[in-house]
């Protein structure tokens, strides 16, 4: 296999090389990697733009297949800006946050034109509602007090009369949104692209829909038909996603403002994580070795604020607005042009480890069933071409699996994962048999919509987001884990030590197995290139872009 050392970001092990030093939850720990391994490396950041202010005002004059923004907006009517919410980007960047910086340049212009009936949304969908503060931090104090909370509020898909129907697509999918902006004479959407799955007719077709909308797309089918999530082209979820996008374009004017960002995950104190390991230096060799000891030490809270303690100084890498699609194929090209590292060939066995932080837990502990939805959801889907794993491999991840859940925003998942999970893990059956009276529950409803949690239909979810890495991947060995029942109950495997996973997964490998460590964070996508033996013969091959 090849090593494909002529990329920077891709580097073969050997007998010199120091141990990696990979995340275990809020831990990290060390790891010696057979020789021949590969290690696969984010790119560096890129540079960010030099004048943020003036890229957003370029943007929304001078859009892509679209008006200027100001010729949309005229005295007396009614206007709509939806937001992404705090599950991007991860952890939380430094402010101004850019949905901050791009509400002043586009309030004051509204207010120019004569509009004064403006609401915000915080396009949450089923997520937990944001908190004040959170709420504060990302769009600014002055925001914040003049719109707060009766024109500036998190999305409720729960509220009577709260949905609007656009209409049903060709397909039979409904499209139903917020009420508020499905009213308006126009809906400006603000999106933070962090990840290729985001952005585009995800945003406000997802951002503000409801059950009815979420149910054509977030069943273990599609995702199960979708090759990888993070790769619109091989995505069913993103085809299903666009069909419901255009007919609600068709009804409503949109206008799009999309942002992209940099990997630059951590401040300079903790900088030397996000690079290779035979590059440290003398003292980062040294500030590593204590971090992972003191981390050793301290209980889970203190951990995370270790890394949560300074906001990530992520800089803004484009801005684009006008059309939705127009717009959206612009920031895929600039994120996978941060993300998308070259490697060629599939592995055996891949190594990786499982950060502290997802989509899912912003201000919480990642609990079992997070952990499921990063190492087979996320982490597997990032990719484009074929699986960084083959068909059957192994994973070996680094993760406590502790048996923890914040009661206040994951109430729902400690029924789903204690009660649901041990009758059957069968996807299928529990979409079919489980999920609709589970969404209807309603104390978990009234939690979703008056307290800090996700809707009671999120954990169905988490559990189909994982749902084509199930079908790929042969065994997942932890290592690490702090007790027997959860990796179990996720039907993983454990190992006390990585040598002993290491030798497990050999059992079912071939003699002398590819192995290849992707190394996160920060943020990467594997631009895998199949080799002649990679896959089974009956597997569809994908080259990096989505083409056949």
């Amino acid at each position: 296999m090849s090593s494909n050392t002529s990329h920077p970001c891709v580097v073969t092990i050997d007998h010199r090389s120091r141990p990696r030093v990979l995340f275990s939850g809020s831990r990290l720990v060390e790891v010696d990697l057979p020789v021949g391994a590969r290690v696969l490396y984010p790119k560096p950041p890129m540079k960010g733009l030099n004048d943020v202010d003036a890229a957003i005002r370029y943007a929304i004059n001078h859009p892509t297949g679209s008006a200027p923004l100001y010729s949309k907006l005229r005295p007396g009517m009614k206007v709509t800006i939806a937001l992404d919410d705090i599950s991007l980007p991860l952890p939380p960047m430094r402010r101004p946050d850019i949905r901050e910086r791009v509400l002043a340049i586009v309030l004051p212009m509204l207010a120019d034109h004569g509009v004064e009936d403006i609401h915000l949304i915080v396009a949450t969908c089923f997520h937990r509602p944001m908190t004040a503060t959170e709420v504060e931090r990302m769009v600014g104090e002055q925001v914040f007090r003049k719109y707060w909370p009766d024109r500036l509020y998190n999305h409720d898909a729960e509220k009577p009369g709260g949905l609007t129907e656009i209409g049903t697509t060709d397909a039979g999918e409904v499209v139903e949104i917020s009420t508020r902006a499905a009213t308006s004479d126009l809906l400006i959407y603000v999106n933070l692209n962090f990840v290729p799955m985001d952005g585009g007719h995800k945003s406000a077709a997802v951002g503000l829909c409801g059950y009815r909308s979420l149910r054509a797309h977030h069943t273990p089918g599609v995702i199960r038909e979708s090759h990888s999530y993070m790769d619109p082209e091989a995505s069913e979820l993103n085809h299903r996603v666009v069909r419901m996008g255009r007919l609600l374009n068709q009804h409503l004017d949109v206008f799009n403002i999309e942002t992209t960002v940099n990997n630059r995950m951590f401040g300079p104190e903790l900088a030397f994580l996000a690079k290779n390991e035979d590059d440290w230096s003398a003292r980062e060799q040294l500030a590593a070795k204590a971090l992972v000891k003191t981390l050793d030490f301290l209980p889970w809270k203190a951990r995370q604020a270790v890394f949560e303690r300074v906001p990530a100084p992520y800089e803004v890498t484009g801005v684009f607005a006008g059309e939705t699609e127009q717009t959206h194929e612009q920031t895929l090209q600039t994120c996978f042009e941060q993300y998308a590292v070259p490697i060629d060939g599939q592995a055996d066995i891949v190594v990786t480890g499982v950060p502290y932080i997802s989509p899912y837990n912003v201000g919480s502990f990642l609990n079992p069933l997070l952990v499921s939805v990063l190492i087979q959801g996320y982490l597997f889907n990032l990719f484009r071409g074929v699986p960084l794993v083959k068909k059957g491999g192994t994973v070996i991840a680094f993760h406590p699996c502790t048996d923890h859940f914040d009661q206040d925003q994951h109430l729902a998942y400690v029924e789903f994962f204690h009660k649901l999970l041990p009758k059957t893990r069968d996807a299928m059956e529990l979409h079919k048999t489980y999920e609709r009276d589970f969404a209807r529950n309603p104390a978990y409803v009234q939690l979703y919509r008056t307290g800090n949690a996700y809707h009671p239909a999120h954990p169905f979810f988490m559990w189909y987001w994982g749902e084509n890495g199930r079908q790929h991947i042969g065994r997942v060995i932890i290592v690490g884990a702090d007790n027997e029942y959860v990796p179990k109950l996720l039907g993983y495997e454990t190992a006390p030590t990585f040598a002993e996973a290491m030798r497990m997964a050999k059992e079912t490998s071939p003699r002398d197995p590819s192995v290849t460590c992707l190394h996160i964070c920060p943020m990467l996508m594997a631009d895998v290139t199949p080799l002649q033996d990679d896959d089974d013969p009956g597997t569809l091959r994908l080259l990096p872009g989505g083409a056949k």
